[in-house]
């Protein structure tokens, strides 16, 4: 990418705006209000914001429900029963995959905990599991339940691969090596794409590669990478992946995830699995007859019917990331981030009152800063949000930053650098 030259002021803000081909879809979104005014929102690694044509497309299928009732499931313009295949095309394009190796489904822990039933099956000789350290609690907690349902012992079962001293992120070198190390011990690599709290972006093409190398498998929480950096599961050949869509994807609070499953496990129904009857063959669920048959791809992972409410709010942010186009965003995603860390680096200076931890990298982080604050602590997070800035503090001493391509613009990180500006002297 081309190199820019970046500079605090509104003129330049106005300017990149006004080239900006993507700076449409900001008019999508519905902006929250702090203090009566339109929110500063750099949240979206938490919660995206709502899309406008939400409520139409929820409103839809509420018609469709009161018309149709039960025969909505086979009728109608998009039949219940195959909602899920709506879902597809932009899901594959988001994660860089085929459209039969990805489903929409479930919440994303109970989806970790359900592909855990097949991808990690511990014998006395390979029963390892690599996770970075910090990884985010939920997944902490589903590997040490997982880890302790086969018997084994957390401690010695889980291996953490912190950074090197005085650094913030791992070093892929790092965690090549340590898959080397365990090597035959090793059944699992099962990372975050994208750590939460550094916004740390993994290589995980190498990562999968090594974890293949030595015999075990590799799959990736991808709650913080998916709709936010690029991503070709497919041809990195991960073996699994799963997801929420509530952050980037914007698809609403505590909203449907997702399954990744390559395609070399696409027809194996020798696979351990829990079963359910949305997961067995569509051409014979309606036979009602036992044995289990499963789907072809991801959709043999399905235990019950789709959630139609949801898939609506859903696919309505899908139809928005399908127009604009994920390359379109990472592009645009690079200039925004960069300009922010530009202005933080600008205005904070040799202050010490915060620090950048994220890679300056673009390849090595999505659209999310993580600001470890050094002086005034929580107070720095809440005379932002007094200002309209709405950003995440994590304990102890972190603020994350997330300009989002979709909806985020120059002004609104320009207007943020100002805010910024004027704490920096209150604190210092």
């Amino acid at each position: 990418m081309k190199t820019l030259s970046y500079s605090y002021t509104e003129a330049f803000a106005q300017e990149m705006d006004q080239n900006d081909p993507l700076r449409k879809f900001r008019e999508h979104f519905f902006f929250p209000k702090v203090n009566g005014q339109e929110a500063l929102y750099f949240c979206g690694n938490s919660l995206g914001l709502q899309p406008k044509s939400v409520k139409d497309y929820l409103n839809k299928e509420l018609n469709n429900w009161a018309e149709m009732a039960v025969d909505g499931h086979f009728h109608g313009e998009d039949a219940w029963y195959h909602i899920r295949k709506k879902s597809k095309p932009a899901l594959a394009e988001i994660l860089g995959a085929q459209e039969h190796e990805v489903v929409a489904m479930n919440n994303l822990t109970v989806n970790l905990h359900l592909l855990m039933v097949t991808f990690y099956q511990p014998t006395k000789e390979r029963y390892k599991i690599l996770i970075e350290a910090g990884a985010f609690p939920s997944d902490q907690y589903m590997l040490e339940s997982q880890v302790k349902w086969h018997g084994l012992d957390p401690e010695t079962t889980i291996i953490e691969i912190k950074p090197r001293e005085g650094e913030h992120t791992l070093r892929t070198e790092d965690i090549v090596a340590e898959i080397k190390r365990h090597g035959k011990e090793l059944a699992l690599v099962n990372m975050a794409g994208l750590q939460y709290y550094s916004g740390q972006l993994f290589d995980m093409k190498a990562i999968t590669k090594a974890a293949h190398e030595v015999g075990a498998l590799a799959g990736f929480d991808l709650a913080h990478a998916a709709g936010n950096a690029p991503l070709s599961l497919h041809d990195w050949e991960v073996d699994f992946a799963t997801w929420c869509s509530y952050k980037y994807l914007n698809s609403g609070p505590g909203n449907v995830s997702g399954i990744y499953i390559h395609e070399k496990y696409a027809e194996r129904p020798d696979l351990p699995r829990f079963a359910g009857w949305w997961g067995h063959d569509e051409a014979q669920r309606f036979l009602m007859e036992k044995g289990f048959i499963p789907m072809f791809g991801a959709d043999g992972w399905q235990l019950a019917n789709s959630n139609v409410l949801a898939l609506a709010a859903h696919q309505a942010s899908l139809d928005i990331f399908h127009e604009a186009g994920i390359k379109n965003l990472r592009k645009k995603s690079e200039l925004l981030t960069g300009y922010l860390e530009f202005l933080i680096r600008e205005i904070s200076g040799e202050s010490g009152i915060l620090e950048i931890i994220t890679p300056e990298n673009p390849s090595e982080r999505g659209c999310q800063l993580s600001l470890l604050i050094h002086q005034g602590g929580k107070a720095v997070f809440d005379e932002w949000y007094q200002h309209g800035v709405v950003g995440d503090w994590r304990n102890p001493n972190v603020i994350r930053l997330a300009p989002t391509p979709l909806y985020n613009s120059f002004m609104d990180v320009f207007r943020f650098a100002k805010i910024l500006e004027q704490s920096l002297n209150k604190f210092a």
